[in-house]
């Protein structure tokens, strides 16, 4: 399809009025919380992409000004300027007051687009207090502002003049703090997002500054040369590759085009992520499909014709070739179709064939050339056959046999009487002792009690093979009864909430890290429905009187002494571990429903929290003494 070279006001096509936005904000950005808030900045920054996707810019600049408004700023070629015949308006003022009018709709402002999937314009003025649109075009500078919901209080109009090439759009909008939970930006969210876009769009510079803090004049800026090659190589950064040269592939075939790099390494996790138009696609959808689909058939093919899989009955399968492999698949569509109550699972039946090809012909070809990294990676991916074999036999010993079983096996968990899994809990809770105060102090009908003794196996160093013969690991797949691997089924989840109980010191935390840890990997769908919670008990206990304040933390503690009177000479104690607290104790300050606090485990990013897990629980040292070296300033209460 040929680009069109002129951009105008002809290639804005009008689908329907702005309604009901304000009244029901979450129908168009999914929620008012702060997901909601940072969506708007991504709304806005896809209309910049587009044009970058277009060929037209390459450098854009995301602002945090000081009074916490957002300015998008790009370089490429401005939104149209003239009247638009169907509304009688400017057409700046009718791409930031009509929803769903924009270029991406009539097919001939942009072949691809990013933001296919998204609201436009309209919907962050909609939300937003103020909004200035500023386009650089024609020797010209134009400018439109809008308020109070999306109203015109300024029509486009010129206020001044710039260079003759100069080109390109600023946008300038303040979030609704009537609307939004919350008004204030966080750089690390943006920052993320950011990256993410540099990596998936090779040469694009993209700067994020926050003027908000003084010392930060001159921001970050992202720009990678080698694109998705380069993601690869950074999320691989915590992991060690068992092949140097990270495998790229590319093509296209009727109008879509396709790239994948990938790599292996050492250890067991693998990390898959697939984008469509910059969109990061979370639930696969065909183009995933046609890839790993190719994967396992090449690699099969490679072995049997190497004699590597001598067996000719023998096959690994789409588990075993992807143990340790890091992959980015990205996709560009004309006309994606997204699935799914999200929209993160790529719905065209076309793309799969189109993916298996493109992906079938590079990869056959480097296996070939490269037949010392092949070796490699058919290596790895036997030795996980052999572990999924055993690991099978393991898992048998998960599975409930029956109801009796529940009550008490293995001696440890004590469950509750309640059947319904919505309305039970479970802690798992550490050490004997605390486990026996909390056994004591529980409610019986909901609130079932699983005492760790000692640290379980950390998971990212093991397959499942290994996993499956560690006690500890066993009994804890066996009491959420949701089973594990192919046979995961988050539907025979036992209880709604998984609390983690552990004391406030560094053991603690090294337990509640190992439980994430093996959460994350072996049942992400759990922490993913948000199903997982940690404890927190208390770190001080204040007495004045008759009144008794358990308090979490060292700033709440000195925030309620300051609220109280002068004369006012509380008694303050620093709170023992959960193994010293009675059952009482421990049911009126962690366990209550009604009075205790639980943080829960959300996971916002899960390409940054792959990283995360990798980084602090990994084979490689030097990036987790990095991290402590950074983060140890942030540590308030160390007990030693």
């Amino acid at each position: 399809m040929e680009e069109k070279q002129h951009y105008d006001a002809s290639d804005i096509q009008v689908l329907e009025g702005l309604e009901a936005v304000r009244k029901r904000p979450g129908m168009y950005i999914g929620t008012t919380d702060v997901k909601g808030l940072h969506h708007l900045v991504w709304e806005i920054v896809d209309n910049s992409i587009d044009e970058a996707l277009a060929g037209y810019c390459n450098h854009i600049e995301i602002i945090i000004n000081k009074d916490n408004s957002v300015t998008v700023k790009d370089n490429g070629r401005g939104i149209p300027v003239g009247i638009h015949a169907k509304t009688g308006i400017s057409t700046v003022e009718t791409v930031y007051t009509v929803l769903h009018a924009g270029g991406k709709f009539g097919g001939g402002g942009y072949k691809v687009s990013g933001g296919l999937h998204g609201v436009g314009a309209s919907v962050v003025n909609a939300l937003s207090s103020d909004v200035t649109v500023t386009v650089y075009k024609e020797g010209k500078i134009y400018e439109a502002k809008f308020a109070n919901g999306g109203k015109v209080v300024q029509s486009l109009k010129v206020i001044g003049s710039c260079e003759d090439n100069r080109t390109g759009t600023t946008v300038t909008f303040k979030p609704d703090a009537t609307i939004f939970d919350t008004d204030i930006f966080d750089y690390d969210t943006l920052r993320v997002r950011t990256r993410e876009l540099a990596f998936l769009n090779k040469g694009l510079s993209i700067t994020l500054r926050d003027d908000r803090t003084a010392e930060d004049t001159t921001g970050e800026t992202f720009m990678y040369e080698g694109g998705i090659s380069e993601y690869v190589k950074y999320l691989n950064q915590n992991k060690t590759p068992i092949h140097n040269e990270i495998i790229h592939l590319e093509g296209e075939e009727e109008g879509v085009m396709f790239e994948v790099a990938m790599q292996y390494n050492s250890g067991y996790s693998d990390s898959i992520y697939s984008f469509v138009n910059n969109i990061n696609t979370h639930d696969g959808g065909t183009h995933e499909e046609g890839v790993r689909r190719a994967l396992t058939r090449i690699i099969n093919n490679y072995a049997k014709r190497t004699n590597m899989l001598k067996n000719n009955d023998e096959s690994l399968t789409g588990d075993d070739v992807k143990e340790g492999l890091t992959m980015i698949i990205s996709c560009k569509h004309p006309n994606p179709q997204f699935e799914g109550q999200t929209k993160g699972r790529l719905g065209n039946s076309e793309v799969r064939k189109l993916a298996d090809n493109v992906f079938s012909e590079g990869f056959e070809r480097f296996l070939l050339e490269n037949p010392e990294e092949a070796k490699i990676i058919v290596d790895k991916a036997m030795t996980a056959s052999r572990a999924r074999i055993a690991a099978k036999k393991a898992r048998e010993l998960t599975r409930r046999k029956s109801d009796l079983d529940v009550v008490n096996f293995g001696g440890k968990l004590v469950d509750c009487k309640e059947k319904d899994p919505s309305i039970c809990e479970i802690f798992l809770v550490e050490g004997d002792s605390a486990g026996g105060s909390a056994i004591k102090g529980r409610n019986s009908m909901t609130q079932a009690i699983l005492p760790l003794r000692g640290k379980i196996l950390n998971v990212e160093k093991a397959r499942l093979d290994r996993a499956l013969t560690n006690e500890e690991i066993r009994t804890i797949i066996t009491a959420f009864g949701t089973g594990i691997g192919q046979e995961f089924d988050l539907n025979k989840l036992r209880y709604d909430k998984i609390i983690i109980m552990t004391d406030a010191d560094v053991d603690g935390s090294h337990i509640r890290v190992l439980l994430l840890t093996l959460f994350y990997r072996f049942f992400r769908p759990i922490v993913e429905a948000g199903h997982v919670y940690a404890a927190q008990p208390p770190l001080f206990c204040i007495k004045h009187g008759n009144t008794i304040k358990y308090v979490l933390s060292e700033e709440e503690k000195e925030e309620y002494l300051a609220s109280l009177k002068e004369n006012v000479k509380p008694d303050i104690t620093r709170m023992k571990g959960l193994g010293e607290m009675d059952a009482e104790e421990l049911n009126a300050t962690t366990m209550d429903i009604e009075k205790r606090v639980l943080r829960k485990i959300t996971v916002n990013d899960v390409i940054e929290a792959d990283a995360a897990f990798s980084r602090l629980m990994g084979e490689e040292v030097e990036p987790r003494r990095q991290f402590i070296e950074q983060n140890a300033v942030y540590v308030q209460n160390l007990d030693i």
